[in-house]
């Protein structure tokens, strides 16, 4: 296996959004003039928030670039277009009533890609926070009904959380983070989102459009998301690698740091993002809000202080270097 050391480094793409706050550039090392912050993309190679590498070997170059141009830093994954995106999402409201589509459903309608996939990471919330996860409806006739009556209070169902819960949203769940959220998500790189509701808000004077037929076309009827989407990480083992999620398009871990740890990077590339805390990664000073792109053949690397992380890879079965 060939040695690439290098770690790479990427400036975050802040968002705007109508739903979000000031805890992106208060509480993290983020810097944005614009008053309603909403998402940091964080390790994004998409058309609409593409991560410059901010230093080293390839400073000033596009992780799309890099992806295109050294897909040896990558396992050699087979994927036309770099396939994950992680953010951090600061919601101040709630944010729409939404479902996301799947790979078969935007090739078709959406000539993109990647369908919506993603999972969340709870790394704040209000006390006795809820997050709407799935619907009542047990017929599409019944679906179709509450949604056209406007009866999305029956329609949705809320799902009690805490910090550190951890949450797999699968194509046709519908969904919607609340007010007061702070989420790491990790997900397929694409922003397709279908908007069923968004409480009659207004942007520049007018409603935010809606995605009704689509969202109809793709909910999954009935609905158990509730019922396997929901994990706790609290209490989970310090200085091990806690396996959160393993599915087709990603895998994503847990590691709560305290003293010192070593471990082999083996996977297409390892995302390393700091959620709290502060300490070192192979000597690199890294704190809360910090994300490293770990490429293919890193090898072994020494870890450092007292932090809680999350890790995540792109997950494809014949690349090189990813476990069964």
């Amino acid at each position: 296996m060939a040695e690439n050391r290098e770690i790479i480094v990427l400036k975050p793409v802040l968002k705007e959004n109508v739903w979000g706050g000031r805890r992106l550039v208060t509480e993290f090392p983020y810097e944005a003039g614009e008053e309603h912050i909403g998402e940091c993309w964080a390790v994004s190679a998409h058309p609409h928030g593409d991560c410059v590498i901010a230093e080293g070997t390839y400073a000033g170059k596009t992780l799309s670039w890099l992806y295109g141009e050294h897909r040896e830093l990558f396992g050699a994954l087979s994927a036309e277009q770099f396939p994950l995106l992680v953010k951090i999402i600061d919601a101040r409201e709630d944010l729409s009533i939404q479902v996301h589509p799947d790979d078969v459903y935007v090739k078709e309608h959406e000539d993109c890609p990647f369908g919506k996939t993603e999972c969340w990471y709870v790394m704040d919330c209000p006390e006795n926070a809820q997050l709407v996860i799935g619907h009542h409806a047990q017929t599409r006739q019944e679906l179709e009904d509450l949604i056209h009556q406007d009866k999305y209070q029956e329609l949705i169902r809320k799902v009690p959380v805490k910090k550190g819960d951890f949450l797999q949203i699968v194509p046709g769940t519908v969904h919607a983070i609340t007010g007061g959220m702070l989420i790491l998500e990790t997900q397929q790189n694409s922003d397709i989102t279908y908007r069923v509701y968004d409480y009659g808000r207004l942007v520049d004077g007018k409603p935010r459009q809606l995605h009704v037929q689509q969202s109809i076309d793709v909910i999954n009827v009935p609905d158990h998301a509730d019922q396997k989407a929901l994990s706790h990480t609290q209490g989970l083992p310090e200085n091990s690698r806690n396996l959160l999620v393993d599915c087709d398009y990603y895998k994503v871990w847990k590691l709560s740091l305290r003293g010192s740890m070593s471990m082999e990077q083996e996977d297409p590339f390892l995302i390393l993002s700091v959620l709290e805390g502060e300490g070192t990664v192979d000597g690199r000073k890294v704190s809360k809000g910090s994300h490293l792109l770990l490429p293919w053949g890193y090898g072994r690397l020494e870890l450092a202080g007292k932090m809680e992380l999350i890790l995540s890879t792109a997950r494809e079965d014949n690349a090189p270097g990813s476990r069964q």
